[in-house]
């Protein structure tokens, strides 16, 4: 009996590098991406040449055009792999907080609903499938900003000895904050995840992660930083800067990195204003991750990462 293993969103940045992952041994792998990304943010960010690149080089990857809003054509697709569904990783989703503002509902049916509705397909069809989660540290809100920083010379840094040194774990709140109409989408789907886990005995996971890029990323200027930064320092495209000085801790601290690697001088300027419900600092914690998976190292540091970003768009 053939594995499957469903990856939603699969011609996206996390979605297109779990295909790669499991169908190079052989796994057969269902993915099921229908572009919306082209429609939030423009051509530039479609996933199409991805969804091109996996269909032509994994014969083990089946591709699937439909939108995970649509719960019936969900529930068939479960149904009819039924037996064999293996895991279940769903990274599809409307990704910027800038955007769900224009479009509450979208944002919120393809985010929570959607979320829903693959739980649901998999409680009746694959209960004992691990579901994968990949939601946000947007689900704290901006909870993190009220913790204790220093502004050194180029960034911020949290006060040394405090409990969240060594990154942010899930024992902070999500309570009493501004999450941004995406962050709140999120938690909804995040805490769906939890409760089918909890509730119905299913093996669920979220991840709540920070700022996730690579050279698959279609980065824009509304989500994908540092995709976005080197694209801009290749292309000469102008770069904003948004609030906090420009010394926030994530991405766009590396604007002399990008022009070190792409050779070129990054067009820049700052606007005051930051992002609603922005980070001002934001490291995860990941040692609960790494005591259960003992193997697991980074293996990828922030130079690393950026000198893919750029070959990838060179070439």
């Amino acid at each position: 009996m053939m594995r499957t293993i469903i990856v939603t969103g699969s011609a996206g940045l996390i979605g297109s590098e779990t295909v790669r992952r499991f169908a190079k041994d052989g796994t057969h792998v269902l993915g099921i991406d229908n572009d919306m990304r082209a429609k939030f943010f423009g051509a530039e960010a479609s996933t199409k040449k991805t969804r091109g690149d996996l269909i032509a080089n994994f014969r083990d990857y089946e591709h699937q055009d439909m939108d995970i809003r649509d719960a019936t054509a969900v529930m068939d697709l479960f149904k009819q792999h039924r037996g064999t569904i293996e895991a279940i990783v769903h990274t599809a989703s409307q990704p910027s907080h800038d955007w769900a503002a224009r479009d509450p509902q979208t944002d919120f049916t393809v985010n929570a609903n959607g979320t829903l509705n693959l739980l649901e397909a998999a409680r009746t069809f694959s209960p004992e499938a691990p579901f994968i989660f990949t939601s946000t540290n947007k689900v704290y809100g901006d909870t993190p900003n009220g913790l204790p920083l220093r502004e050194l010379e180029k960034r911020w840094e949290i006060e040394p000895g405090h409990e969240y040194e060594p990154g942010i774990s899930e024992t902070m709140s999500i309570d009493y904050t501004k999450h941004s109409l995406f962050g709140a989408s999120k938690v909804a789907a995040d805490i769906l995840v939890q409760e089918y886990g909890r509730y119905f005995g299913m093996p669920t996971v979220s991840f709540r992660g920070g700022c996730l890029t690579g050279p698959a990323h279609a980065g824009t200027e509304l989500h994908g930083f540092l995709s976005y930064l080197m694209i801009c320092a290749v292309s000469g495209r102008p770069y904003r800067v948004f609030g906090y000085k420009g010394k926030q801790v994530r991405d766009n601290i590396h604007i002399e990195m990008c022009e070190q690697i792409s050779g070129k001088k990054l067009n820049w300027s700052y606007e005051e204003t930051n992002r609603i419900g922005d980070h001002i600092w934001w490291i995860s914690d990941v040692r609960k991750f790494q005591a259960h998976y003992p193997n697991w190292k980074f293996r990828f540091g922030i130079r690393d990462i950026l000198e893919e970003i750029h070959a990838a768009l060179t070439e």
